[in-house]
Order: C-alpha cells, then sequence, then structure tokens
C-alpha cells in the first residue's frame, strides 16, 4: 500500500457502512468539507454541476460534512442527505467528521501534514475547502472556500489529470 496515497483511509457513509477510499482508485477526487448553514453552501449546486459537466469521466467529488466551523453543520446523517438533495447533489456524501485540529478525521490529518502525503500542507480555515486528488490517490493540489467548483481554474486541473496517463 502506498503511505502517500489517500487509498490507506477508511470513511463512513451516512447510513455508518465503513467504506476503504481505495474503492476510488483510478479515479480523479475533489474532496470537499460541506456545511448546511454556511454562506458558502449554494457551492454544493455549483459542485453537482462540476460533476456534471464530466459526466462519463473518471470523475468524483467526495463530501465531508463538518460542524468545526461556526456550527455550521447542525444536521445529521439522513437530515444531512436530505439537505444535500435539495441542492442537487450527485455525489457522495459522508459522515459528519472533524476536519482540523487534535480530533480530525485521519484523513484531513495527513492532508495537513506535508510529511506524510508527501505534497503539502493545508488545513481547511473554513467550510468548502477542497483537495484535488489524483488517479493514483495522491493530493496535488487544494482551493480556499471562496474558489468556486466551477471555476476554470479547478476545471483546467481536473481536466489535466483525467488526461494524464494511468501509472
Amino acid at each position: 500500500m502506498d503511505n502517500r496515497s489517500i487509498y490507506q483511509f477508511n470513511v463512513h457513509k451516512l447510513n455508518g457502512e465503513e467504506i476503504s477510499l481505495s474503492e476510488y482508485n483510478n479515479k480523479v477526487l475533489l474532496i470537499v468539507n460541506t456545511a448546511s448553514q454556511c454562506g458558502f453552501t449554494p457551492q454544493l449546486k455549483e459542485l453537482a454541476a462540476l460533476k456534471a459537466g464530466f459526466e462519463g469521466k473518471d470523475f468524483e467529488i467526495l463530501a465531508f460534512p463538518s460542524n468545526d466551523f461556526g456550527g455550521q453543520e447542525p444536521l445529521d446523517g439522513e437530515a444531512i442527505a436530505v439537505f444535500c438533495e435539495n441542492y442537487g447533489a450527485n455525489y457522495p456524501i459522508f459522515q459528519k467528521i472533524r476536519v482540523r485540529g487534535p480530533y480530525a478525521d485521519p484523513l484531513y490529518q495527513f492532508f495537513a501534514d506535508k510529511k506524510e502525503n508527501g505534497n503539502l500542507r493545508s488545513v481547511p480555515r473554513w467550510n468548502f475547502h477542497k483537495f484535488l486528488i489524483d488517479k493514483t490517490g495522491h493530493v496535488v493540489d487544494f482551493y480556499y472556500p471562496f474558489t468556486k467548483p466551477n471555476s476554470s481554474k479547478i476545471r483546467r486541473k481536473i481536466d489535466r489529470l483525467l488526461t494524464a496517463a494511468s501509472i
């Protein structure tokens, strides 16, 4: 197992089922911490549009609700799913996690530690912080919340990663 890849981590779906991120092997991923009561919440719809724009390609968005910033994710479980569906969410939404601090989920601890992931150090400063993962599970970039999901900067980078030869 590549210890610089996100494939070493398991996460929990909203229904509690544990899955390995290795299920997303050979896909380009955009991993986003979300919240239902945030000023950036309309990005849920923009994420859906981004996903639709890459329909039929090896691209997926993974949403991880978090209540770490201003208590802006008061919902849990199925209530989160219903809320996100109202924004047209067409991507997996996982259980609410912590994304910063000593109790951060191991995946987000990995994102925060350049020695671990081999590429960058990035801790979300707010909701809708985005991490871009290549087809081999390596973190290649991140975007602050004010960078909209459908920005040309993000779309171009995803397109480049999708057309890169698989290793």
